[in-house]
């Protein structure tokens, strides 16, 4: 099997080509930039993958507002690149979206969504990621795979997210200021694409239905929540203090609640995602073992 992983050097596009090995073929933007169709379409052509994986986003959630067209380039018009150039191939088209096409709705959320809630949208990042949703279900043959807070294993040092960032600033010693009125479910990225490599296998094989799926880590909390678990964890004294989303002033909205119902996914028997506070012990140990090598090697 050759399956094309666009946005490959980002953390979930560069642990879905770890995981599928040499099934995988990873592009970026510096090979392939899918905002040029004519590229796209010849590339997808000339190799005829069995199968497209398309990590490739604008995640820049502030950025976006002021640069929408940027956004929706990649985010929308160059989905439906991909989404044509499948079409044209009969091949399965597996986009990769996010918990932000929810928490515009009216009233306060309580009760994690499932995939045929509407979404609702708040700022250009997710409307962007709600239309792209709309564009890759165009193609008979489609996975669309929602998560959330994204964080890789810490051998990939590559990665930017949560859990590096507040190892980071703690470092640095500084009091940190955390948002506590965000309910989601922060997702180790290991997990979510073993997750995603199951779904399309299954669907694959006619033993799932193509479509919509959550895959998060199980449970929920609040970015608050989350930083001191991590810090518990890891045995770190951090001033941490939790703030709302309007002391923090982000230029882009945020949804108050978007935890996602994984049952769905669950119920074809996939492999496990466990409870995000697993999971962020499972960080932790990596992470730990990770920098215990790298002082012993420096001689600490």
């Amino acid at each position: 099997m050759s399956i094309l992983v666009t946005g490959a050097r980002g953390q979930l596009g560069r642990e879905l080509c770890r995981q599928l090995g040499s099934a995988a073929s990873g592009l970026d933007v510096d090979r392939l930039d899918l905002t040029q169709a004519p590229i796209v379409h010849r590339h997808l052509e000339q190799t005829r993958p069995e199968a497209v994986i398309n990590c490739a986003a604008y995640t820049q959630v502030d950025q976006a507002e002021r640069e929408p067209e940027a956004c929706r380039a990649v985010n929308v018009e160059a989905v439906a690149t991909l989404a044509d150039g499948c079409r044209r191939l009969g091949c399965p088209l597996v986009q990769i979206s996010t918990d932000y096409v929810f928490g515009g709705g009216r009233g306060q959320r309580h009760e994690p969504y499932c995939e045929n809630d509407p979404p609702a949208p708040l700022g250009v990042y997710a409307q962007s990621k709600a239309d792209g949703e709309q564009v890759a279900a165009t193609v008979a043959e489609h996975l669309i795979v929602r998560s959330c807070g994204l964080y890789a294993h810490p051998a990939d040092t590559a990665a930017r997210n949560f859990p590096a960032t507040m190892f980071r600033l703690a470092a640095e010693g500084r009091p940190l200021r955390v948002v506590c009125d965000q309910r989601c479910t922060p997702s180790y990225v290991p997990e979510v694409a073993a997750a995603i490599i199951f779904l399309l296998g299954a669907a694959r094989r006619g033993e799932g239905p193509w479509g919509i799926y959550h895959a998060t880590n199980r449970g929920e909390t609040n970015w608050y929540e989350f930083a001191r678990q991590l810090f518990l964890l890891d045995d770190l004294s951090v001033e941490l203090t939790p703030i709302g989303t309007t002391d923090y002033g982000a230029p882009a909205p945020r949804p108050a609640y978007s935890v996602l119902d994984t049952s769905k996914y669950h119920k074809l028997g996939g492999p496990p995602m466990s409870h995000w506070r697993e999971s962020l012990a499972n960080y932790v140990t990596a992470w730990r073992g990770i920098h215990r090598a790298a002082d012993h090697a420096h001689g600490g």
